[in-house]
């Protein structure tokens, strides 16, 4: 090993990252070359500079964008032409030098099977009058299985929602929530659907109707149990405007305790102690907030019940 293949390797050899062959030739390089221990020891001190410094946690907001934007990406990867490679070729991944000429290659395949198959696409539109997707209300989906859903739309000012989904053919569902046979595919695709981004807007359709019992049973699913921090989040503004009751109330406090994202955890605080207020209830939830402000493990929680008790305990006075 010579100087020059040391450099890169001094924050690696600090924070003992190299495998031990690879330790073993810094080891002996250094033994051997006075400039390279120089220069380690000026790594060293700036390490130590580096760890006085604080270190301050990302806000719960963030996490929660950061967890749903990469979310998205995922979900852009699995259905983009990569994900498409994938599932021909399991194992398959394109290297940086064939990237132009795989891209290329998905064109050109693309072309000549759409050349293809365009006079089938011609007779298949004049067979149903150029309408491949159906848009009907009241659609009976009883003898139907549903394979994917690519959108749900509500409209907030006629309180609507447009559902696309893929059954036996491509369907779109409209009416009101008031419809049990559209309400039920939304509360199914609150609890089921693995796509995030179409369970939130799921969310958005039901709020509006969260004093039924089935999608008030759905909402707090979702608040308990989805396994994406940003619907959780987006359930619980949604659980928030609901009627208050003994199932609301426990759920934010499951929610509080167990749940794996800090930006969840504390926005159930501020939802618990807002409706603790306004019900003069201060009394009941100061037990939970003040355990929690002692003994939680994270920093950001413990602030926040803090905070919490102090404006419980002002509101008492």
């Amino acid at each position: 090993m010579n100087c020059k293949d040391l450099e890169p390797n001094l924050w690696l050899y600090l924070y003992d990252e190299l495998t031990a062959g690879e330790r073993a030739s810094v080891d002996a390089h250094l033994a051997a070359c006075e400039r390279c221990r120089l220069q380690l020891e000026e790594t060293r001190r700036l390490h130590q500079l580096l760890s006085g410094c604080p270190q301050p946690e990302p806000t719960p907001e963030m996490l929660v964008h950061c967890r749903q934007a990469l979310d998205a990406a995922l979900d852009r990867e699995q259905l983009g032409w990569r994900g498409l490679l994938r599932s021909w070729f399991p194992g398959f991944t394109p290297f940086p030098a064939l990237r132009a000429a795989t891209v290329l290659t998905l064109l050109l395949f693309g072309f000549g099977l759409g050349w293809t198959l365009r006079p089938r696409a011609t007779k298949l539109e004049q067979a149903t009058g150029g309408a491949v997707p159906t848009s009907f209300a009241g659609a009976d989906l009883a003898n139907m299985r549903i394979s994917s859903i690519s959108q749900v739309a509500p409209d907030p000012q006629t309180g609507a929602v447009r559902i696309t989904l893929d059954a036996e053919r491509r369907v779109t569902l409209e009416g009101s929530l008031d419809d049990p046979r559209i309400r039920q595919v939304l509360v199914d695709t609150v609890k089921r659907y693995d796509n995030a981004g179409i369970r939130r807007d799921t969310l958005d359709a039901l709020r509006t109707q969260s004093h039924n019992p089935s999608v008030r049973e759905a909402l707090l699913y979702a608040l308990r149990h989805d396994p994406n921090a940003g619907v959780r989040l987006e359930a619980l503004r949604a659980v928030e405007g609901m009627e208050w009751g003994s199932d609301v109330h426990q759920s934010l406090l499951d929610v509080l305790e167990r749940d794996s994202n800090v930006g969840v955890r504390v926005a159930a605080v501020d939802a618990l102690v807002e409706h603790a207020e306004a019900l003069g209830e201060e009394e009941a939830l100061m037990e939970v907030v003040n355990r929690l402000a002692t003994r939680d493990q994270n920093p950001y929680v413990r602030l926040k019940c803090l905070a919490a008790v102090q404006k419980l305990e002002g509101n008492e006075d």
